[in-house]
């Protein structure tokens, strides 16, 4: 209640609160009821065909539910999947090592960010397959919202450290080094990730010898990664920027090497000052990845393309409204968790213990 109260209160503050707090209840009268009644009570909730959804002008969750295997996995084997709830069942654990509130909170987030380092290490041949008995499943049957979550995934684990190492890299006092960061960064952050993406899928095969062969995803995920580690690079710098040189004068007084003293100094006070930032930038990341539906590969939104194409459920423009609408809940569940997990560690990272524990 403490920060509910606290949020009504600053509602009407001002006279300038009251009236915005009253727009926003008006603005929110006329638009929610007509979205609930559409979605949620005039919604067709059951059944086991089209046919339950015929001539009603409401949302059709019918079609969600059957589809809704296609929508997770895609074209992943059924009898495979089980390998997929695996690797989701060891990601959730792991985050949840992190949101567990025990004493020894530094000794938590070290095991939990241990665990989400590793497990892209065992999630790759697992989803993979082709040893311990384990069928191969070529990247091509891979889809669905677990092809989303795998790309953001990848991109978000491998282009962080990169971008901190470019930025590290811009601001060397070697000018080889500043300079060749420096290019790297500023060429792929011209570049469009479109453009990135058909550079990696369609133009690379042109420039290789014959008869070499690389998988397509695999491509993918190298343009992801290089293409945001010059976005992360830059947001690295600024952090960079942001810590007094008194405070390297002063670690170097201190016998400080420039590794223990980017490590133990600067690092943690980087981090501290761009998790905002770090944080849009991997939200960004999220809602990118429906791109690669471009290049052939069958995402989410993928999917539901080929789910509206079904001749049993060109029934109306609610399959096709509904459909968007589950994408929007989908991919705003997995927005606003990482934007409420940042938040909760911007706040523990700037209270002090005493404040803490009030």
């Amino acid at each position: 209640m403490g920060r509910l109260g606290g949020f009504l209160r600053s509602c009407v503050a001002t006279p300038a609160n009251v009236a915005l707090s009253i727009a926003a209840v008006l603005l929110l009268a006329w638009l929610l009821p007509d979205l609930v009644k559409w979605s949620v009570i005039d919604a067709v909730w059951s059944g086991n065909s089209s046919k339950a959804c015929e001539g009603h002008d409401a949302a059709c969750w019918v079609f969600i539910r059957l589809r809704f295997d296609q929508l997770l996995y895609g074209p992943y084997p059924a009898p495979e999947r089980w390998r997929v709830d695996v690797v989701a069942a060891l990601a959730v654990l792991a985050i949840a090592v992190m949101l567990l509130p025990v004493r020894r909170a530094g000794a938590r987030k070290l095991v939990g960010l241990a665990a989400l380092c590793m497990l892209p290490l065992v999630a790759a041949p697992l989803l993979a397959g082709g040893f311990l008995g384990l069928k191969p499943v070529p990247t091509t049957d891979w889809g669905g919202i677990m092809l989303n979550i795998v790309i953001a995934a990848w991109s978000i684990a491998t282009a962080i450290p990169l971008g901190l190492l470019l930025a590290l890299g811009r601001r060397s006092e070697m000018p080889v080094i500043g300079y060749a960061c420096a290019t790297f960064i500023e060429l792929w952050r011209s570049l469009p990730l479109i453009g990135v993406l058909f550079l990696a899928v369609v133009m690379f095969p042109l420039f290789v010898p014959a008869g070499f062969e690389s998988d397509r995803l695999v491509r993918a995920l190298i343009a992801f990664t290089l293409f945001n580690a010059a976005i992360f690079a830059e947001v690295f710098r600024g952090g960079l920027q942001a810590i007094p040189h008194g405070q390297r004068e002063a670690a170097r007084s201190l016998g400080l090497g420039y590794w223990r003293m980017t490590a133990l100094v600067v690092l943690p006070q980087v981090v501290r000052i761009v998790m905002p930032g770090m944080i849009n930038t991997c939200v960004s990341i999220i809602k990118e990845t429906t791109v690669v539906l471009i290049i052939g590969l069958v995402e989410f939104l993928a999917v539901l393309q080929i789910a509206f194409s079904d001749p049993e459920w060109l029934i109306g423009d609610q399959i096709r409204t509904t459909g968007y609408l589950f994408a929007a809940l989908v991919f705003w569940s997995l927005c606003f968790s990482l934007s409420r997990y940042s938040a909760r560690l911007d706040r523990s990272m700037t209270s002090r213990p005493g404040e803490r524990a009030a």
